[in-house]
């Protein structure tokens, strides 16, 4: 709205001598940083009268786990409120509402709609949990898997489509193509010429079919990877923030045609404007992670979890870096692997466990990590692998 705004009266505001102030409110870096402010305050400002609300309404949250050690570690948890991600959700939109172009921008609105479809489905999962506890029923506690899996997939499938003719794949073959981290997508001879860097003949341009297979497996995959984090006071929230600040330089490298080439990494025409997504998620996430570091005061349930990890995708999959999200986001990889592994390997073997227990976070507490040991070297993780997403960039 405020770059729209700009731009469409910018011949008045030329004309009382603001001419400076325009090109600071448009400048892409300005915009995407001021969303990240914006949504912390937003986060933190609304934070505690939320937290009252959803007290008041009788919002909480009460932790099962088929362990009894957990169960203990967890007793102190019962009643915290959930469905947090609210703040978090309601702050992006804000935030992509007023500081990105989402007016103009195909990559804007997508994400918008991603926010939106994943963020109904934590919030209807998260209601009929809830529900479920008041009314002490046993036989319907949130969706079923096969339920919200078709409805995360259903939605993952329209958004990769429409990702995909938003490349403009036809002038622009990288904005489709699948690339390795390390891998060079344009030829070194070339990266320099004015009339644009050749591709690489390694990197593979994907059709439509399979660039939406495997953006639709990454957006639900990632959806699911980080609400199976979610599971520690700070642990979703503060990786997050870490992969999305990464990310914000990632699209800035993206959507510059010079950095691109130089870097050797995929030039994906205006996808700049998803910096300011970035960095609204990183700002929401850093505001929430204040009143969800341990001891939690509010948890952002699947309300959050579910659209942050869609929305992490769905940029990964504009720029073309999905295979380099797996390092990036490892930690949410690692948690969503160790509980496919268990869960297949449980039912296969008859009942043997490859962990103690799944997520992988809690096997750590059962070997004696306090839950602050857990997540914060969970965080330190998510930095190394962080740096070591954008070294590869700089290594190609």
């Amino acid at each position: 709205m405020l770059y729209f705004l700009t731009q469409e009266y910018q011949t008045w505001l030329d004309s009382i001598g603001l001419y400076r102030v325009i090109q600071v409110l448009t400048q892409l870096e300005f915009r995407a940083f001021a969303a990240v402010l914006f949504a912390f305050a937003i986060v933190l400002i609304a934070g505690p009268r939320t937290i009252v609300w959803l007290r008041r309404r009788k919002i909480g949250d009460n932790p099962e786990f088929f362990d009894d050690t957990i169960n203990k570690l967890s007793q102190d948890k019962r009643g915290t409120p959930t469905m947090g991600g609210l703040l978090i959700c309601g702050a992006i939109f804000l935030s992509v509402a007023l500081f990105a172009d989402i007016v103009h921008s195909k990559y804007v609105l997508l994400t918008v709609v991603t926010l939106v479809w994943f963020g109904g489905i934590g919030f209807f999962d998260d209601w009929l949990k809830l529900e479920a506890a008041r009314r002490a029923s046993t036989t319907r506690h949130g969706l079923r898997t096969k339920e919200k899996l078709l409805l995360q997939t259903g939605g993952a499938l329209l958004i990769a489509v429409a990702l995909y003719f938003a490349a403009s794949s036809d002038t622009n073959p990288a904005a489709v193509s699948f690339n390795f981290p390390f891998q060079r997508t344009y030829e070194p001879s070339t990266r320099t010429a004015l009339e644009g860097a050749a591709l690489n003949p390694s990197v593979w341009i994907l059709g439509i079919v399979a660039f939406t297979a495997i953006g639709a497996f990454w957006i639900t995959g990632f959806s699911n990877c980080v609400n199976l984090t979610d599971g520690l006071d700070g642990l979703a929230a503060g990786t997050m923030v870490i992969a999305s600040f990464v990310m914000m330089v990632l699209c800035f490298v993206a959507a510059s045609r010079d950095a691109a080439f130089f870097l050797m990494v995929p030039h994906v025409p205006g996808a700049g404007e998803l910096m300011v997504v970035a960095g609204a998620m990183a700002g929401a996430c850093l505001g929430f992670l204040w009143f969800n570091c341990n001891p939690a005061r509010v948890f952002m349930g699947d309300t959050g979890s579910l659209p942050l990890g869609a929305l992490l995708a769905v940029i990964a999959v504009a720029i073309r870096q999905e295979a380099l999200l797996v390092v990036l986001g490892g930690v949410f990889v690692v948690e969503g692997a160790s509980v496919i592994l268990q869960v297949s390997f449980f039912k296969l073997s008859g009942g043997v466990r490859i962990f103690p227990m799944a997520p992988i976070h809690h096997t750590f507490q059962k070997r004696g990590w306090a839950e602050t040991q857990v997540v914060i070297r969970f965080w330190v993780i998510g930095i190394i692998l962080g740096m070591l997403a954008l070294a590869s960039v700089k290594m190609r």
